[in-house]
C-alpha cells in the first residue's frame, strides 16, 4: 500500500472555515481507491508550525506523495495547479504574527524547487465541470508557499500543491472533494509511469 498524504489549513483571517480543509476531509470520505492509504493533517496558518509538521510527515511516514491544498482568496472559482516552490520573501506575517528569519523557508536552501509532478501534464490532460484550472508558478509567498517549499525540501520534490477558491453555493466542500479525487487520481497515475 502506498502512503499518500494530505494536508489542509485551518481558520485565517475572515475565513472561520477554511475551504482546503473541508475540501481534504472530503476527498478522505472519498478515498483513492485500496493501494493508497490516504491520511490527513490540518496544518495551522503559522509558519513554524506547519513547517514542524511538514518535517514530520516526511521523516516519520515517509509518503509516495504529499500534497497539500491551500485556499486563495481570491474571487475567481478557479483550481489552481502550483509548479514549483520559493524560498524567499516571506513578509507577510502569519496568524500569530510572526514571519519566518530571514524572510525564507530553509537557510542556504536552493532559491526555487520544482515539484516532480508534471503540472502542466496534468492541467491539460483534466477537465473539471464547472470550474477552471489554472497552472501557476507562484504560489504566493505566504503559509501556502513557505509549506510548499519546505515539503519539497524534505520530501526532495515528490510534493504537489492545489490551491482552491473559497466555498460558494456553487463550490461545495463536496465539490471540491469531488474535483481533488479527479486532480489526484491523475497525478498518481503519473508517478506510476514515472516510476515504471
Amino acid at each position: 500500500n502506498h502512503l499518500s498524504f494530505f494536508s489542509g489549513f485551518g481558520p485565517f483571517r475572515q475565513y472561520l472555515v477554511n475551504s482546503s480543509w473541508e475540501a481534504v476531509k472530503e476527498l478522505s470520505k472519498r478515498g483513492l481507491g485500496e493501494n493508497i492509504d490516504l491520511r490527513i493533517m490540518q496544518l495551522p496558518v503559522v509558519y513554524q508550525k506547519a513547517k514542524e509538521q511538514v518535517c514530520k510527515i516526511w521523516t516519520t511516514l515517509q509518503p509516495l506523495l504529499t500534497v497539500h491544498v491551500g485556499l486563495a482568496s481570491s474571487a475567481a472559482a478557479l483550481i489552481t495547479l502550483e509548479q514549483c516552490g520559493k524560498n524567499k520573501g516571506y513578509q507577510e506575517r502569519d496568524a500569530c504574527g510572526f514571519h519566518p528569519e530571514g524572510a525564507c523557508c530553509v537557510l542556504d536552501g536552493p532559491e526555487k524547487i520544482e515539484s516532480t509532478v508534471n503540472m502542466k501534464t496534468l492541467w491539460k490532460n483534466i477537465s473539471l465541470e464547472g470550474i477552471d484550472i489554472v497552472l501557476s508558478r507562484d504560489a504566493g509567498r505566504y503559509i501556502c508557499d513557505y509549506t510548499y517549499y519546505t515539503s519539497l525540501y524534505y520530501g526532495k520534490g515528490r510534493a504537489a500543491f492545489i490551491h482552491v477558491p473559497p466555498l460558494s453555493e456553487s463550490v461545495t466542500a463536496e465539490f471540491l472533494g469531488k474535483a481533488l479525487q479527479t486532480i489526484i487520481l491523475a497525478v498518481l497515475e503519473q508517478c506510476g509511469e514515472q516510476r515504471e
